[in-house]
């Protein structure tokens, strides 16, 4: 039995024998927490190290930060979150008898985190999980092992391995991790890797939450502030240089407001970093040489096929690589067809508003959608007619952090979510149980049927609930002999 079964094993017995309480579920999230706080500095001087650079301030606003709101939630809300659900029995079964619904934890929940936010999305996911009563298996990224060793630290403190297990760049097959017969498995990444995930849970029938992404699309209504909303698009891109799973991919602008559109986006990036962005430490370096090229790759390709491209700052080498802004964007460009998750923001222009919205509903669902208007029926008539994991509305993101609501995707960009009582419930098997009070009459469902007062019973609730057969389509009515019909 290799380490990674044997740990599976050790925790499915431990989940089955040892329970854990509403006391028990609290304690552990409040050692979280405190380890959290204790090293949030050295987890952002880590993974800054891993990007080549990134931001102190995002570090812990994003990672750390986020990660506390998710946690403080859950730990106001678990008790209400387990109590028991009472629910009223079907009428044939009312009275004294009972009803209800209880959440049952799952058992163990693999996790499986990216490299772009090591922490948010191992500790995040870890926090619905411990609040559900689970026990947790993390595999963490590749490629941040600075940060993935800080994350293993402060969990090991405070979780025995039979509680929470942390892998990372120590497993020779990744892949073995997802193929584990976990409970439940939690996966963020692409949705390329994200079928093979779920192929792989499939074989052992585990149920998966995917969060995949997508290529997240802004609409700038024809009645909204072109001004204000290029400053909060250009900061959706800015923040870790694009590299966010609801970063807004791409954006849809009135033909008429373009230019202006165009030139406020420059400005506000310049108004951000005015000195540029290399050797600047306050914006985040793209996590690793490959990526830069792919970058550059999208770059060179929107060019070739006749796009204009706009660097917001000069770049020339490095991987501090400044916000690029892409306009005559065709269907045929790389940047059209896949999520760009970098400092790319393609412009696309339409004339009438039900254009946009045909657009976005023509694209795989995405992540997030952001929509910049005032107009209550233009709101209405976006959120009527698009799909998308989430929503936030004249701005970008927020919604993922406010912790009261499930976050998650839909269609291409996945499936469930682990945030708020939808999460808790995700990660919880939802056990009906009905309790018969020892006066209640089951047994006149009993045989022999339509005999005496017993007869008369089964006759009257099988009329009160089901009425009109057809009796042009033939069948037996109740109480019919077959041997009667067939003469």
């Amino acid at each position: 039995m290799n380490r990674l079964t044997e740990i599976l094993a050790q925790q499915r017995l431990a989940a089955r024998s040892v329970p854990s309480t509403v006391a028990e579920r609290i304690g552990k999230l409040r050692a979280l927490r405190t380890q959290l706080e204790r090293y949030q500095d050295v987890f952002a001087d880590a993974v800054s190290a891993d990007f080549g650079g990134r931001p102190h301030f995002e570090s812990r606003l994003i990672e750390v930060i986020g990660t506390l709101w998710v946690l403080d939630h859950a730990r106001r809300h678990i008790k209400k979150w387990m109590k028991p659900e009472r629910r009223s029995p079907q009428a044939l079964f009312a009275g004294p008898n009972s009803l209800k619904v209880t959440y049952q934890p799952k058992g163990v929940v693999g996790i499986v985190a990216p490299w772009n936010m090591p922490l948010y999305l191992s500790i995040g996911p870890l926090v619905t999980a411990l609040a559900a009563g689970n026990r947790a298996m993390i595999k963490l990224p590749e490629d941040t092992p600075l940060a993935n060793a800080v994350i293993k630290q402060l969990l090991s403190e405070i979780f025995s391995e039979e509680e929470v297990a942390v892998f990372g760049d120590e497993l020779s097959d990744p892949a073995a991790f997802t193929a584990l017969p976990f409970d439940h498995l939690i996966f963020t990444g692409s949705p390329r890797v994200g079928r093979i995930v779920m192929a792989a849970a499939a074989q052992n029938l585990v149920p998966v939450t995917l969060e995949l992404g997508g290529k997240s699309p802004a609409i700038v209504a024809p009645d909204y502030d072109v001004d204000d909303a290029a400053l909060r698009i250009t900061h959706g891109k800015a923040a870790m240089s694009g590299q966010i799973c609801v970063a807004p991919d791409y954006v849809l602008v009135p033909e008429a407001k373009v230019a202006q559109f165009v030139a406020q986006v420059k400005a506000s990036f310049q108004r951000f970093f005015p000195d540029g962005t290399e050797g600047r430490a306050e914006y985040c370096s793209l996590i690793n040489d490959r990526h830069t090229q792919r970058i550059r790759a999208m770059l060179d390709d929107a060019r070739k096929k006749g796009a204009t491209v706009i660097p917001c700052a000069p770049w020339e080498s490095g991987n501090r690589v400044p916000l690029h802004i892409v306009t005559g964007v065709t269907p045929d460009m790389q940047i059209a067809q896949e999520e760009v998750f970098g400092p790319i923001l393609p412009v696309l222009s339409y004339r009438d508003f039900a254009e946009a919205i045909a657009y976005v509903g023509d694209q795989p669902c995405p992540l997030a959608l952001y929509l910049f208007s005032t107009d209550s029926a233009s709101r209405d008539r976006v959120l009527a007619e698009t799909r998308s994991g989430g929503v936030t509305i004249n701005d970008w993101g927020w919604h993922v952090v406010n912790a009261a609501v499930p976050f998650g995707g839909a269609g291409n960009s996945g499936f469930g979510s682990y945030h708020g009582v939808e999460g808790f419930r995700e990660l919880s098997n939802p056990r009906p149980v009905f309790t018969r009070a020892t006066v209640f009459p089951t047994q006149m469902m009993y045989p022999p049927l339509d005999v005496g007062p017993r007869g008369l019973f089964q006759r009257f609730w099988l009329n009160r609930y089901s009425k009109k057969p057809d009796p042009n389509l033939g069948g037996t009515r109740y109480g019919e002999s077959l041997e009667r019909r067939d003469d």
